[in-house]
């Protein structure tokens, strides 16, 4: 199913849906961070999604981190909460989603770099290289906010 991403547009469509959805920030040893591309819009992303029904955030973190890149990875700490109702992501089911996204931080502890229907490339990529991955502008803001390792970030 595709999607689109509006943040600040006046000509976006009106939210009709809340749903609690995961980002997850994997740095390796070397510093570089883990990211997907994304099938449904192509455009780069921490590996993410809905929490579904019975699971805790950690055990959507842990996943979705799975599911989209073949890793398993240990939740270690918040990277921060982003609810701003100015971003929005239209499916093309009409559902309208203002985001409400917990972006955690996490460790790998095992599997294989793999893809899946989500994820049409999944890297390790240095964090110098980022700016040139066509990637929109809220996920870039939690990018950076997990490679600045700070307090976590509330909005």
């Amino acid at each position: 199913m595709g999607k689109t991403d509006y943040y600040d547009d006046p000509t976006a469509p009106a939210a009709n849906s809340l749903v609690v959805a995961v980002a997850v920030v994997v740095l390796d040893d070397q510093g570089r961070i883990l990211l997907i591309q994304r099938t449904d819009n192509g455009l780069w992303a921490l590996p993410g999604g809905g929490q579904e029904l019975g699971e805790s955030v950690s055990q959507a973190g842990v996943r979705e981190t799975r599911e989209e890149t073949g890793l398993e990875v240990e939740v270690t700490g918040i990277v921060g909460v982003y609810s701003d109702p100015r971003h929005v992501i239209a499916y093309d089911d009409g559902e309208v989603r203002q985001e409400y996204s917990l972006c955690l931080r996490a460790r790998a502890t095992g599997g294989e770099l793999a893809t899946s229907d989500e994820s049409r490339r999944v890297c390790w990529i240095e964090p110098a290289d980022i700016d040139q991955l066509d990637m929109h502008p809220t996920m870039r803001r939690r990018v950076q906010h997990g490679l600045a390792q700070q307090a976590p970030h509330v909005d």
